[in-house]
């Protein structure tokens, strides 16, 4: 095992993935020579050449088209979007060709794509900087939609994507790029449990937390407070949005019969809000009270200044354990909010 961050862990990922097959590429702005501006693919284009760690120009929609091209020839190109807010010039690309091409040929055509793209806020970034765009992701038929939370994942499911003769959003939490964990370099894929399945990230009995990416941390912080107050919480990290492991969910759910689902996505339609939909179909008879989400609001990402009131936070999200609990607002030591703050992004 060796300790990497969440950066070094994707970096690692894609030098193993362009070693084993070169028909694998890398393209992106400025991934090259610079490294990409979290330095993420730092060295790899060193390592394997111009031709396979491509510098593109500032054109996400030609990016993506021009992946599309090398994936119908038999390539399996890994592009990066610099920043999650400059995905949408790419979006037509995406939703038109990219998710459609293998349903469109009946199956003849395979589109091995994957688009990384750095993503969600905490970082003090500016305007397009700091997006959450999943759900529309999510929304969208044939597409593969990964998000992870920790290096090992970030390491082995990259590597299981590029893999994949499916198209594949993969979301990086790029306020942990520089957060530590244990990755096993030497992970075989074959062993490793596929990308779609769920994770149980934390054990409990009182209520369950289901989230992913960068609020995964958070939830498990969550549940170390509460523990301090005999609440016992389970953590159910998603790993895969699309598909989503209903599964895993509904098992934990039916064992604790409290939910809490928290993104820092917006709440309208949010991911979260079709999680409590298929929570509520698959396990309404073992719900002791009404689920709950604990999001972004549904407004535009803030300056920077004013984000920490925007991303889901620990005293927001045991305000919502409170409220599954029963135990009333504002009566907890775990962090019991105002009406305020249960209007603004707690429902």
């Amino acid at each position: 095992m060796t300790s990497l961050t969440l950066g070094s862990a994707i970096n690692a990922g894609l030098s193993k993935a362009l070693e084993n097959d070169d028909k694998v590429l890398l393209m992106g702005e400025d991934i090259g020579k610079l490294g990409g501006v979290f330095r993420v693919t730092d060295g790899l284009q060193k390592r394997f050449g111009a031709q396979r760690v491509v510098d593109t120009p500032l054109a996400e929609a030609g990016i993506v088209g021009t992946a599309v091209g090398l994936a119908l020839r038999g390539y399996r190109p890994v592009v990066e979007i610099q920043f999650d807010g400059f995905v949408y010039p790419a979006f037509d690309q995406i939703v038109c060709q990219v998710a459609k091409l293998h349903y469109r040929s009946n199956g003849r055509i395979r589109m091995p794509l994957v688009i990384r793209i750095p993503w969600a806020g905490g970082v003090g970034a500016a305007e397009h900087h700091s997006e959450s765009p999943e759900a529309y992701f999510v929304h969208t038929a044939g597409l593969r939609v990964i998000a992870a939370s920790n290096p090992q994942d970030a390491y082995v499911m990259l590597q299981q994507a590029i893999a994949s003769d499916d198209p594949v959003i993969f979301f990086e939490p790029k306020r942990l790029y520089h957060s530590k964990g244990e990755v096993d370099l030497d992970a075989d894929l074959a062993d490793a449990p596929p990308m779609h399945l769920a994770r149980v990230a934390r054990e409990g009995t009182d209520a369950t937390i289901v989230t992913y990416g960068a609020q995964v941390r958070t939830a498990l912080d969550a549940a170390v407070a509460a523990e301090d107050d005999g609440i016992s919480l389970e953590v159910i990290d998603l790993r895969s949005l699309s598909p989503i492991d209903m599964n895993t969910v509904a098992a934990s759910v039916r064992k604790t019969g409290r939910v809490v689902v928290t993104h820092e996505a917006a709440r309208e339609a949010g991911v979260g809000a079709e999680l409590i939909a298929s929570i509520t179909e698959e396990c309404f008879h073992y719900l002791e009270t009404p689920p709950r989400r604990v999001t972004g609001h549904d407004i535009p990402y803030p300056p920077s200044k004013l984000e920490k009131h925007h991303v889901p936070d620990l005293d927001r999200i045991l305000h919502a354990v409170d409220l599954v609990l029963e135990r009333g607002a504002g009566s907890s030591p775990t962090g019991g909010a105002s009406a305020a703050t249960v209007e603004g992004g707690v429902r």
